[in-house]
């Protein structure tokens, strides 16, 4: 049988904390099971970060878990998945925390926050705290924009489409890098190709650049502006501008993608070739 979120962070905590550490957040989070209480939640939630040290996890264990590979590329620290353990453990055990857990949420300071959003995939029924996820989209501190937009399934498992666009504009506005954005292929779609192309005329207009890998949701949607925007692209001088239309026309299946690719194929035979792909352009 499978373990829970909770049993698997408990697991990586065993092995990763000192047994002093360990011992002190299971009898916390015991007694917050005994008292069922609002204050014993917030008071062991705040004392994590003197109780637990705040160290990389240099062991996460042998198990087959869903989201192990997640907690690597994150490089989760110790004090991290202490939190979300007390947060997964009190939600799995009594729908009256799911109130506490939000406000303490709303609280929360930005390290705590960042937290929160970069792991929260691990709780139990994650839609119930969309509001945060989406409320990390209007801020302009960018470690708080990245913990919910670089590496982060939730975006693309609960945000409605026009909340994936906006979150992937945004990440482009500040320049954060996008190729840390999962999903991409599988979120495009028609309004977010006719947003990208209009931000793109936007940036012409006023002389300023634009990374070629924004370019990447539009391959199946090229009608229109598109066509002509790519054309620029395969015209330009700027050769991270021409291999990005080239990718963009190779994984499209409209036809006035391929017509493009026969009259410029210059990188052509890079991208047949696997050698040339979104992910080191």
């Amino acid at each position: 049988m499978a373990k829970t979120s909770k049993e698997y962070l408990s697991d990586i905590l065993k092995i990763n904390l000192s047994d002093s550490e360990f011992q002190w957040l299971a009898n916390a989070v015991e007694q917050i099971f005994d008292t069922k209480s609002k204050k014993d939640l917030y008071i062991t939630y705040s004392l994590c970060a003197s109780k637990i040290s705040n160290a990389p996890i240099t062991d996460f264990g042998s198990k087959d878990y869903e989201w192990k590979s997640y907690l690597e590329v994150q490089k989760a620290s110790t004090l991290e998945i202490a939190r979300i353990f007390v947060l997964s453990s009190v939600l799995d055990a009594a729908d009256e925390f799911l109130k506490p857990v939000q406000q303490l949420i709303q609280v929360a300071d930005i390290t705590e926050l960042e937290t929160f959003l970069k792991y929260l995939v691990l709780l139990p029924e994650p839609k119930n705290f969309n509001f945060a996820a989406v409320e990390a989209l209007r801020t302009n501190i960018a470690t708080v924009f990245n913990a919910i937009s670089q590496y982060n399934p939730y975006p693309s498992q609960y945000f409605t489409t026009g909340e994936w666009n906006q979150m992937y504009l945004k990440a482009a506005f500040m320049q954060q890098d996008l190729k840390k954005i999962p999903e991409i292929e599988k979120m495009a779609n028609k309004d977010l190709a006719r947003i990208i192309s209009d931000y793109a005329h936007e940036r012409w207009a006023a002389s300023r650049a634009i990374d070629p890998l924004f370019w990447r949701p539009v391959s199946n949607f090229l009608e229109g502006n598109l066509i002509e925007d790519i054309e620029r692209l395969f015209k330009s001088e700027d050769e991270r501008e021409q291999k990005a239309a080239t990718l963009v026309c190779y994984h499209s299946k409209v036809d006035k993608a391929k017509t493009l690719l026969n009259t410029y194929d210059t990188h052509l035979e890079k991208v047949e070739k696997g050698e040339l792909t979104w992910k080191n352009l």
